[in-house]
């Protein structure tokens, strides 16, 4: 049956993909149209000699630039301020976004907050119908967030103890440049997170109330892709064809979850992580399977994208054990005596009225309680 439902959808960015694309640098900033270019990214980006090439790509090609490596795992509200003070002591120039997906979401709010002097970060609400932003290039080294496929972010405001979502449509990268030859080094756990970051992305952009035709092309191929290549990648992060299929269904999702949004995992997801500090995948991984079987059959798409029609719940936990992933909360730093005020923080969260089957805090808790 034909769909008569009305949709707007906006095309995305340009995007670079391939092997060794990074080299093309010089050309990405010249089509963007400043000669300056600002690169964030995060702090212990430099010892794996990314941002060393970068800054001899922009050398040999004579391009003024600074790099700003104030950036944490969770990027706080203060550090989007300190970051945004620099970019305006070095004046108008492209952001270069540089790293994971802390990186890239710092980037984007660097860039919007530097186009409206007064502005901080902690006034996100406020900011949706501020001044544009200076351009974007985004740059991943992890296949996971899909933060280069979108002009918002996610930081935390560490007074609150919340997740702050800040973004512009002037901020969304006007290129993306995927080289997967940048994620051959990661580590095994860093990929494992990241890419489950990625495959929950598919996951719920598929399932979610907010899912199109449209996104749900985007979805199903990033499903298939993730599910794929991930647990190849994290046993061998040398496999350049695991890592290319990886980071290309990393970005399809994050194509996906623009045009859908998210759900109930990445809900509670924000409010572990914002409450004890784990890393974003990891904290998905505890809840997945969890939210699946509350929210089913919403996830049958998902079964069909793993090839294992009627049994998302297992599919998605054969990858998840694969990759030895799933920790019980009381491992992430969780007291019990937290559940409470961590469920309400999930159904608080703005993706969670977008998951199929919404919930109450009191089920939230009984969800938590499952995996402590």
């Amino acid at each position: 049956m034909a769909d008569l439902t009305r949709w707007t959808v906006v095309p995305g960015g340009r995007t670079e993909y391939g092997p060794g694309v990074l080299a093309e640098l010089p050309a990405f900033v010249d089509f963007v149209g400043h000669a300056r270019v600002f690169v964030v990214t995060d702090r212990g980006l430099r010892a794996t000699g990314i941002v060393g090439r970068v800054e001899k790509i922009l050398a040999a090609a004579g391009i003024e630039h600074a790099v700003h490596e104030d950036v944490g795992p969770n990027p706080s509200t203060a550090e989007l301020d300190r970051g945004a003070a620099r970019l305006r002591e070095f004046g108008v120039a492209t952001v270069l976004a540089l790293g994971g997906g802390s990186a890239l979401d710092a980037a984007k709010g660097i860039a919007l907050l530097a186009g409206n002097p007064g502005a901080a970060a902690a006034d996100a609400d406020r900011l949706w119908d501020a001044r544009d932003g200076l351009p974007l290039i985004a740059v991943p080294t992890t296949a996971g967030t899909g933060a280069e496929t979108n002009g918002f972010g996610v930081t935390e405001d560490r007074c609150t103890r919340r997740k702050v979502y800040i973004g512009h449509s002037s901020v969304r990268p006007r290129i993306a440049v995927l080289d997967p030859e940048l994620t051959l080094a990661l580590p095994a756990a860093v990929t494992a997170a990241t890419g489950l970051d990625a495959l929950v992305h598919g996951i719920e952009s598929l399932a979610s109330r907010g899912s199109t035709p449209f996104s749900a092309a985007y979805a199903t191929q990033a499903v298939e892709l993730v599910g794929r290549w991930l647990p190849v990648a994290c046993r061998d992060g040398g496999d350049l064809a695991a890592r290319s299929g990886l980071m290309l269904g990393a970005h399809l999702a994050g194509h996906a979850l623009t045009l859908s949004g998210l759900g109930l995992v990445h809900g509670i997801g924000h409010a572990l992580t914002a409450h004890t500090g784990t890393p974003h995948g990891v904290a998905l991984a505890a809840v997945l399977e969890e939210v699946l079987a509350f929210g089913a059959p919403a996830y049958e798409a998902t079964a069909r994208a793993l090839c294992r029609p009627g049994e998302a719940i297992e599919a998605v936990r054969g990858i998840s054990g694969a990759l030895g992933i799933k920790r019980p909360l009381r491992e992430l730093g969780v007291a019990r005596e937290d559940l409470p005020v961590i469920a309400a923080d999930a159904v608080a969260d703005t993706v969670t009225k977008n998951t199929p089957r919404l919930p109450s805090e009191a089920e939230v808790v009984e969800l938590l309680r499952s995996v402590y």
